[in-house]
Order: structure tokens, then C-alpha cells, then sequence
């Protein structure tokens, strides 16, 4: 049996004293059984002293988790993960599942929520589309979402795009910024993404990326482009952690400020949302604790 919420409601993250993710992605795991089935779960630990400032753990070099394994994690799993810090001492009080999600989120650590968007494996079909709309660190999240709305509008007045790829489209704040899928209604294979998605620095027309930022550009004061890199001054729509074997960032995942820091949460938004002139403040509101209070709800934005 899972912890009281009301003997926690003020240590979401810290449930028995020390920092601990686990309790949070246990609640909200249900609510993305549809989203994120098949897909390979990863996590991305911050680490507060050491000679890198995270750990990713992932599908390709672990075995390979899922997001209904998380049915696992009750209240006598979280006590032991507060009481020793390493897998070692505690291996013969857990179940395997439990060792296994032990090895992916790190007791006493932040860690973000990621999955492989599109399969751990290189080469496999693809079933999702995922924009990145990256903000530069002279751009802000309110100039984020004036580019996401104009995407949405030039992918559903795209009739090349209609055609050629139904799709259904899902936007998500990601804490920081907005992320736009296409969830396809037909798999492509990885090179037909290269020809039709993939951004070509020297041809950036040649690919609905590349004419997308381009209309959006000519709407706004500020630099937008196609791109794989963060743009300092600008804003990049990078499709490019959409093949199998990259990573996105999934909806509920914590936003991390530094390692010992969170500031925001991965949510799913309405399109008609990023009409809101107010809509970065409401999003930058969400707690860990206001997400689990308004859980219900904001599942059922999800695709």
C-alpha cells in the first residue's frame, strides 16, 4: 500500500526524509500506461558533487524497463530506498522489478522522466513525430509559445502534411518550453522521416521542419530556424530525438533547475491553451503536489 497523501502532502519528493522521485512517478505512471506503452523507459539522475552533473539510464544499456513495471513500487520499497542508499545492501529485500527500477531512478537523487520516442532500437518504424521547440538562453518561454502556436496552426493548415502523414497532433510544456508531436496514424519508416522531417541545414525547405520555421519567422521579431542546435538568440524546431534510439522527456516528468533544484513540470496542453496570454505563469504554478491534486484532469489531455 502506497503512503497517505495527507501525511505527505508537503514532502512530495521527500516522503521519508530524504529526496526520492520514485513516490511521484508511481502516481502519475498510470495515467501514461497509453501513452508511453511499448516504449522503453529512461531517467535522467542529477547528481549534486561529481565529474558529471547527471546519469542517464536507459533501455540500451540496462534491461529494459516499462512503465507498467511501476505497479511495483509500494510503501515498503520507498522505506528501504530511505534507509540504504545502495542496491547492494538492499538486493535481497526487493522483488526483481524493484531492483530493476532501482538501477534506473537513484534513491536521494532528482531524476527527470524520458522514454525512447520511438523504440531503443536503431532503424525501427516510426509511429511519433517529435518537435522540440528549443529555446535559446537569450529567448523566453512566453516567445516558446508564440512559435508553438503558429506551429500548430501551419501543421493543420499543411494539406501536403494531411495527406501524406495523418496524424493527430499533442502539444506539452516540457517546465521550460513546448514539445509537438504527431502521433501518426501510420507508421513510416526511418527514411522517409530523413526525407519528409529531418531539418537540412543546406536544403532547409526541402522538409516540412525547414518550410515551418521558415512561415514562422517571417511572423515573429526573432530568429526561428530548423535546426539540431540550440540558436543563443533564437528558438530551433528540432525534430531530431525522433528516431529510434533517442529520448524524450515524458508528460509528469519533473523539470529540473540543478540537481538538488525542481523547477516545473512536464503537462500536456490544449492547443487552444497557447492562445492564453497568461498560460506561462498557470503552467509555471504546477508543483508536484498541484499535478497529483489536478491529476484526473490533466490525464485526460493525453492523447
Amino acid at each position: 500500500m502506497l503512503l497517505d497523501m495527507e501525511k505527505i502532502k508537503n514532502s512530495i519528493l521527500k516522503p521519508y526524509g530524504h529526496t526520492e522521485t520514485l513516490f511521484y512517478y508511481s502516481k502519475v505512471a498510470p495515467k501514461l500506461k497509453n501513452f508511453l506503452k511499448g516504449k522503453e523507459i529512461a531517467a535522467k539522475n542529477w547528481i549534486p558533487k561529481g565529474p558529471m552533473p547527471y546519469l542517464i539510464k536507459r533501455g540500451s544499456k540496462l534491461e529494459p524497463l516499462y512503465i507498467e513495471e511501476f505497479s511495483c513500487i509500494d510503501e515498503k520499497f520507498l522505506k528501504t530506498r530511505a534507509e540504504m542508499e545502495h542496491l547492494g545492501e538492499a538486493a535481497s529485500m526487493l522483488t526483481a522489478k524493484q531492483k530493476k527500477i532501482w538501477e534506473y531512478f537513484l534513491p536521494r537523487k532528482l531524476a527527470d522522466f524520458f522514454y525512447a520516442t520511438n523504440g531503443e532500437k536503431a532503424g525501427k518504424p516510426i509511429e511519433r513525430i517529435f518537435i522540440d521547440i528549443d529555446r535559446g538562453k537569450d529567448t523566453t518561454s512566453e516567445q516558446a509559445q508564440e512559435v508553438a502556436r503558429i506551429l500548430v496552426g501551419l501543421i493543420k493548415a499543411d494539406k501536403e502534411l494531411q495527406k501524406g502523414f495523418p496524424h493527430k497532433l499533442f502539444v506539452m510544456w516540457t517546465g521550460s518550453s513546448f514539445h509537438v508531436y504527431l502521433l501518426l496514424k501510420k507508421q513510416i519508416s526511418n527514411a522517409q522521416y530523413e526525407q519528409f522531417f529531418a531539418y537540412k541545414k543546406d536544403f532547409p525547405l526541402q522538409s516540412f521542419i525547414g518550410r515551418w520555421a521558415a512561415a514562422i519567422q517571417k511572423q515573429v521579431g526573432f530568429k526561428v530556424s530548423g535546426s539540431h542546435e540550440k540558436i543563443p538568440q533564437g528558438i530551433s524546431l528540432d525534430p531530431s530525438q525522433t528516431p529510434s534510439g533517442k529520448l524524450a522527456r515524458a508528460p509528469f516528468s519533473l523539470h529540473m533547475k540543478t540537481a538538488r533544484q525542481v523547477d516545473g513540470v512536464a503537462l500536456p496542453v490544449e492547443e487552444k491553451q497557447l492562445n492564453d496570454k497568461q498560460l506561462i505563469k498557470k503552467l509555471s504554478a504546477y508543483t508536484p503536489e498541484k499535478v497529483l491534486e489536478e491529476l484526473n484532469k490533466l490525464a485526460k489531455l493525453l492523447p
